[in-house]
């Protein structure tokens, strides 16, 4: 009788023993198999690309310790969904021993709201939070839930992994195994799934379904020719997505213009938004080059208005001569630098007050105050500048900017000297 479930989930792991891959978190004496033992788990999130068992390893943490499991989608749930799970679990909490899990899938598409929701629960301890997410929590976890969560990396399944997976699957899968099946090549079944074991399952399907022979031999030419598609193919809602514009932007920090324009070409050649590729070349005009070559951002930005007037696919050759221009542009990061210390400082110091002689005075009381009082206005001097003081107090010797060893940023440090004398 063949089952209406698709294989994927007729495979899905139901212990630990079963789950494959991931031997560094879930292997004996690793950190989850420790936190499993105890009995006491706290909450964390699990980031990794898709179709490497992070929704499946929340569930078997859940059975092994016989903890209520509820789940979440992000995509279709909002403050209300969460708050019901909330209120729930507060009703039922007197006849569970174990605090129950509410496991999040996609919890980088939760907004800040939504994520601001769970925080008294998880604070107080009413739920265990585990979250799924394939984007770097860092930037999509607000900073209090995240400091609340330990975070766990998965990585995408090893030619080994899969191929142990595909072993199991032949040999114990209900359907499966009541056939017989060869596998003769598998360079092409492990080069479409791209260490995602959900993306093996579903081509192994498709391939054998698609079969109607008494004996099947998995081929390579049969699972190209089964899916019909390119094995370079470029997911851009996935883990590849981020590592090719990372390198990408990292080929432009490192002023190489053969290396752009290749991970440039990947990008362009798997449907990557132009848009997305233009904001990143406007940032790195700012990050990278800044004050060595200004001019870059002008051009980043000019690239990213030109592409919404020319559009597709000329507007890769405007993508293309803006990477090379910033590839071969001299480098500097020292605004980058100076706006992290100076956000850093802030922090440490708080709200400093404004010194009075730079404050606005536009009222009679705020001149009587002394707002605005001794204030030198710049443009009534010689060479349009007056020594004066403008961080407060408590800072006023501290130094932000730092001109690197550039001629643009040489010429400005002279400058600077000419004006301060220091």
């Amino acid at each position: 009788m063949t089952s209406n479930r698709p294989l994927a989930e007729r495979m899905r792991p139901q212990s630990l023993d079963e789950y494959v891959g991931q031997q560094h978190l879930v292997g004996n004496g690793s950190v989850l198999r420790k936190i499993i033992d105890s009995g006491h788990v706290p909450s964390f999130i699990l980031w990794g690309p898709p179709g490497v068992g992070k929704t499946t390893l929340a569930q078997i943490i859940s059975r092994q310790l016989d903890i209520p499991f509820y789940t979440l989608s992000a995509v279709n749930s909002g403050v209300k969904d969460v708050r019901e799970v909330i209120d729930k679990v507060k009703s039922n909490q007197f006849f569970s021993k174990n605090r129950p899990i509410l496991f999040i899938d996609e919890i980088h598409r939760f907004s800040k709201s939504q994520q601001d929701s769970l925080l008294s629960a998880v604070e107080t301890g009413v739920i265990t939070l585990v979250g799924a997410t394939t984007e770097n929590p860092s930037f999509e976890v607000i900073r209090p839930l995240l400091s609340r969560c330990q975070v766990y990396v998965l990585k995408s399944l090893e030619e080994k992994d899969l191929l142990e997976l595909l072993d199991k699957t032949l040999k114990n899968d209900v359907e499966l195994k009541e056939r017989k099946i060869e596998v003769k090549e598998t360079a092409a079944l492990l080069r479409f799934a791209g260490g995602d074991a959900r993306k093996l399952l579903n081509i192994i399907e498709l391939v054998i379904g698609s079969d109607e022979n008494e004996e099947v031999v998995i081929t390579d030419e049969k699972v190209i020719d089964r899916l019909q598609e390119n094995p370079a193919a470029y997911d851009k809602g996935g883990e590849l997505h981020y590592d090719i514009i990372s390198a990408f932007i990292k080929s432009i920090r490192g002023s190489d213009p053969d290396g752009a324009i290749y991970w440039l070409a990947r990008m362009v050649a798997g449907g990557e938004d132009p848009k997305f590729i233009a904001r990143r070349l406007v940032i790195s005009a700012s990050e990278d080059i800044g004050l060595a070559n200004p001019n870059a951002l002008l051009l980043a930005n000019a690239c990213f208005d030109a592409l919404t007037k020319i559009g597709w696919p000329e507007g890769r050759i405007i993508l293309a001569q803006t990477t090379v221009y910033l590839a071969t542009s001299p480098k500097s990061n020292s605004a980058y630098l100076a706006i992290d210390e100076a956000i850093a400082v802030v922090e440490q110091t708080g709200n400093l007050p404004v010194p009075l002689h730079l404050r606005n005075a536009p009222t009679k009381l705020m001149k009587e105050l002394n707002y605005g009082k001794d204030y030198k206005y710049a443009h009534d001097y010689e060479n349009n500048f007056v020594q004066q003081q403008f961080l407060p107090e408590e800072i006023k010797n501290k130094q932000f900017w730092n001109p690197q060893d550039n001629p643009a940023e040489l010429r400005l440090r002279e400058h600077m000297k000419k004006l301060w004398k220091k």
